[in-house]
């Protein structure tokens, strides 16, 4: 039986990102995952000549958020990101680019002018409130809603809503459409990882990647970050607000950024996949392993599953952190994939769409990216939809389609491939009352990681907020650095 310093449970984007830091600190890590693939929802592969992405993604925050971090200072390569460009709503008569500041809102006339005055008002009052200090995490955004608008302007801030929590307006904080819409921009300072970087004498002054950055690189994010930290400057975003700010989409699709991962990770991490971990093993309050297809035994593991699964793990847990867990909340979605024949005028755009007359969804041409990703001559598309995870799910498919065709009516002709994939995208809503676990556990030695620990941002970009997280706290604890 082999010792390592490190068990990460589990290969998705968290958990590999999880090994590749530790690693780089000094650590012999080993990676379990369940499933005969790594990367989970971090994903691509081929269906009929064309690759498609596990869901639809756009990586946020990609300037000075914590995924550009983290490929600043762990990174033996990094992936070529693509300008995210805009989002739109499509109807039957128009398709035009979704509002995200004062000005925009005044042409916007999909909403009647009233309503886009009164919204306008609200933001305003939203945005105020957060500059100066107040917490908005538990105000809905139903709470901020003005009174008397029109259905269709309801419609239209329920589907933001879905996108940006997977709930509607009633469980959606304001706090969520402001950081969801650019107005509140949340930065991961270099100095955070510097401070770790600085405090393992064993890991190179000079970061690999760093030594070959433009010298003056860290000085221009230096400069944004001071202008996000600027109170007023959140203010004066409501005239010059862009919701595309520093977004991208990997170049070759999600498995570029993917593999750039697993290029990057050291010999002294090991993984080994279709291993399900079915207990994680403690004594007198501390971790001292896993059960798998056999013991592992390691001081430290850091378990990237579902938060809601430990209690099934583990049999020393606090019964308080059992009914913690129980308030975290799942929702699922449904991403229908189709490959054109053709490139269509009405995909002819960089970015993505949300639909909210009938059902919201979001839409995303990839192949635009990257004409690779489909067949010559040919186009990708994929529409996620948030679906109830109690209704049948054939059902759910068969209405989704019917939503497509009714948007785009020329579109059912020239789909030659089709493929649907449920998930849940995030393995806990960002809710009003949804329940969010620490990096720390209760257990000595393990930690958590991933969507379900850290509510900022979407996605990728969440899980990346989670291990700059699990990498602050492991250094407190004085267990980071091998």
């Amino acid at each position: 039986m082999e010792d390592y310093d490190v068990i990460v449970v589990g290969a998705g984007i968290s958990g590999l990102l999880s090994a590749l830091t530790l690693s780089k600190h000094g650590n012999k890590v080993l990676v379990l995952e369940k499933d005969k693939f790594v990367g989970g929802n971090c994903n691509s592969y081929m269906v009929d000549g064309f690759q498609v992405d596990t869901g639809a993604h756009a990586i946020t925050h990609l300037e000075v958020g914590p995924l550009r971090r983290l490929m600043d200072n762990y990174f033996d390569y990094v992936p070529v990101f693509e300008d995210y460009g805009y989002y739109y709503i499509r109807t039957e008569n128009q398709f035009m680019k979704v509002p995200s500041n004062i000005k925009e809102f005044v042409t916007f006339d999909v909403l009647p002018r009233k309503d886009r005055i009164v919204l306008t008002q609200a933001i305003t009052k939203a945005l105020t409130l957060s500059t100066f200090g107040t917490d908005l995490a538990k105000q809905s955004v139903y709470e901020f809603m003005p009174n008397n608008l029109s259905a269709d302007t309801y419609d239209f801030v329920d589907t933001i809503c879905h996108f940006l929590s997977g709930k509607d307006m009633k469980q959606t904080s304001a706090q969520r459409i402001l950081a969801g819409s650019s107005f509140v921009r949340d930065s991961v300072p270099e100095e955070q990882l510097e401070n770790i970087m600085k405090s393992n004498e064993k890991m190179a002054v000079e970061p690999v990647p760093r030594s070959i950055l433009p010298p003056n690189l860290h000085a221009s994010l230096q400069t944004r970050i001071n202008r996000v930290s600027n109170p007023f400057t959140s203010l004066g975003r409501l005239a010059t607000n862009k919701v595309s700010y520093s977004q991208g989409y990997p170049r070759k699709g999600l498995k570029a950024l993917l593999n750039a991962l697993l290029f990057s990770l050291p010999k002294t991490v090991e993984i080994k996949t279709d291993c399900e971990v079915k207990k994680i093993l403690t004594d007198k309050g501390r971790v001292t392993g896993v059960e798998a297809d056999e013991v592992y035994t390691a001081r430290k593991v850091i378990y990237t599953g579902f938060v809601t699964d430990l209690p099934s793990m583990i049999e020393s847990l606090p019964n308080s952190y059992i009914q913690e867990l129980k308030g975290v909340v799942h929702t699922k979605s449904l991403t229908v994939w189709t490959g054109l024949d053709c490139i269509m005028d009405e995909f002819n755009y960089i970015g993505s769409e949300i639909w909210f007359k009938d059902a919201p969804y979001w839409a995303m041409p990839i192949s635009n990216y990257d004409a690779s990703l489909a067949p010559k001559g040919k186009q990708l598309v994929g529409f996620t939809f948030i679906i109830d995870g109690e209704d049948n799910e054939d059902m759910q498919i068969k209405k989704a389609y019917e939503t497509i065709y009714h948007a785009i009516p020329k579109i059912e002709e020239h789909i030659e491939m089709k493929h649907n994939q449920i998930t849940i995208p995030e393995k806990a809503a960002v809710t009003i009352d949804g329940y969010f676990a620490d990096v720390r556990t209760p257990i000595n030695g393990l930690y958590a990681a991933g969507t379900d620990t850290d509510k900022r941002s979407m996605g990728v970009t969440r899980a990346a907020y989670s291990i700059v997280e699990l990498l602050k706290k492991m250094n407190e604890d004085g267990c980071l650095h091998k």
